[in-house]
């Protein structure tokens, strides 16, 4: 593969931003017909530097020179890099959701005729995109309809629509089951042998491992490193070593749980599907968590452990039917989030961008939104106590910012992601819901934040993790429950807990007995 010819190459590139360094004099050189992975912590300059490629920072922005086809080029935005073979999806996949999958494929690029655009050309062309890509639905379906997986694929027929030579993708796994994911790294696999440049960003060092050619890592906003996945021997604790600098001997921090008596209950929970009156979306669970003890909920996508987590929290999702709610051996309704928040609970979303953050706040007002009532008198927000508040939590969690009066938009993933823990720390609960807390997040920062879950438990409070990755509720939990299909099936505690174990009940509507 180091023999192919050079497609890119990116000189001394520096970006800035007020008050901060985002790329500093970071280099980088992809070749063509390879698949070339670009690994860093949060906040590292990765997503900023296919910005600068992809002409989203136009020229004259950044200084530095990029080297495309052999030719200096400056894009003057990302119709310009368009034009020129590059591609980028972005994590936050630009589709429209009431649009078609045809429509939504030649957006912007559509085929015209003699009277406008050309819709029986645009629908066969996507019938053959379509299948290029592996995507096996009709093209009229509204994008809306389709799950996270197939979109991926309809950004990717997307871009082959318009004769891509360089595809960049950032983050292309990071909300995808473990089947779409596997899909989407074999197609990947399969363009490459069509001689098609691929360009990944992923904090899935397993998946990085095994699809990536070549591997460049960058640590605060410079080049550290390229290797050669095949020459180097490269494997996952090299990748961490470089993006970190130092060896992490374990992904998890040293932790000897604390565990008292069970103070939180849930008996036979059964709550309906918001919409779909026949369905049960959680069908007679149980389960009880201690105080000081980490519990994981372990299910394939959608298992139903979302679903279970936010009817609990204030019936926030669902129709609920029955079951009943203890805490301290007393019985509790939690009719509304007020309720929920009243009774010691707290609930972390899985999508801490449309539901955990208010993207328009700064981080202080981020920060004090769930209990406003800690920060004012006589219904006012006495700002002293605000920002004493938000920088007691800024200095506690390490979020990476000069100042709480920045927007949260500016953080990295993780630096958010303890912004949302923060918010609702800040409301002193009992119970923690954790749903998906490292998602999208570097090795680096998932370690900080395995820390911040510990500390709480060791607090005395019970903290519940939801989590798609196996070895994470492995490390991280002192007991699992396994969903299937809307019921809790089984317990394992974290001496009997392997992937094979978790995998059988988290298939098999058979229930295990629970301790």
């Amino acid at each position: 593969m180091m023999s192919a010819p050079v497609l890119l190459e990116m000189r001394s590139i520096t970006k800035t931003f007020p008050g901060v360094t985002a790329l500093a004099d970071v280099n980088l050189e992809v070749r063509q017909g390879e698949i070339h992975a670009i690994c860093g912590e949060n906040g590292a300059g990765k997503s900023t530097l296919m910005k600068v490629l992809s002409g989203v920072h136009p020229h004259g922005t950044y200084t530095g020179d990029i080297v495309y086809q052999g030719e200096q080029v400056r894009f003057s935005d990302i119709r310009a890099s368009e034009r020129a073979g590059i591609v980028i999806i972005h994590q936050e996949l630009a589709l429209v959701p009431g649009m078609s999958i045809t429509e939504n494929i030649f957006l912007g690029n559509e085929p015209r005729g003699r009277f406008g655009i050309d819709w029986k050309v645009a629908q066969r062309r996507a019938l053959e995109l379509m299948e290029e890509v592996g995507l096996q639905e009709d093209p009229d379906t509204l994008v809306k309809d389709i799950g996270v997986g197939k979109q991926q694929l309809v950004e990717i027929a997307k871009a082959f629509a318009k004769d891509v030579k360089l595809l960049i993708l950032d983050e292309p796994t990071a909300a995808l089951n473990e089947a779409d994911s596997r899909h989407l790294l074999d197609l990947l696999r399969g363009i490459r042998g069509r001689g098609v440049t691929s360009i990944i960003i992923s904090h899935k060092l397993n998946e990085i491992e095994a699809v990536a050619d070549t591997i460049t890592i960058l640590r605060d906003g410079r080049t550290i490193e390229s290797l050669d996945v095949r020459a180097d021997g490269v494997n996952e604790d090299r990748i961490v070593r470089g993006m970190v600098g130092r060896e992490l001997h374990s992904r998890f921090p040293e932790h000897t749980p604390n565990i008292g008596e069970v103070f939180f209950e849930v008996r036979d929970w059964t709550v309906r599907h918001p919409i779909s009156a026949d369905r049960l979306v959680c069908k007679g669970s149980s389960f009880t968590v201690r105080r000081g003890e980490i519990v994981g909920f372990a299910g394939l996508m959608g298992a139903g452990r979302t679903e279970l987590a936010m009817s609990l929290f204030g019936r926030s999702y669902g129709v609920y039917l029955s079951g009943r709610i203890f805490k301290d051996g007393e019985e509790v309704q939690l009719r509304t989030v007020s309720d929920a928040i009243g009774h010691g609970l707290a609930y972390v979303s899985e999508d801490r961008k449309a539901i955990g953050l208010n993207l328009l706040d700064d981080i202080k007002t981020s920060m004090v939104a769930a209990k406003l009532s800690k920060v004012a008198t006589h219904g006012v927000v006495d700002p002293v106590r605000e920002y004493r508040y938000a920088e007691e939590y800024r200095q506690s969690l390490r979020v990476k910012t000069p100042s709480v009066d920045e927007g949260v938009t500016k953080l990295s993933g993780g630096n958010q992601q303890k912004v949302v823990l923060a918010k609702w720390m800040f409301t002193d609960p009992d119970l923690l819901i954790l749903d998906e807390p490292t998602r999208g997040i570097d090795v680096g920062a998932k370690y900080e934040i395995y820390g911040i879950i510990q500390r709480l438990a060791d607090q005395g409070k019970g903290v519940i993790v939801i989590s798609s990755e196996l070895p994470e509720l492995i490390g991280l939990c002192d007991r699992i429950y396994t969903v299937f299909e809307g019921t809790v099936t089984g317990e394992v505690p974290r001496a009997e807990a392997d992937p094979e174990l978790l995998m059988k009940q988290m298939t098999s509507t058979k229930k295990t007995p629970i301790r």
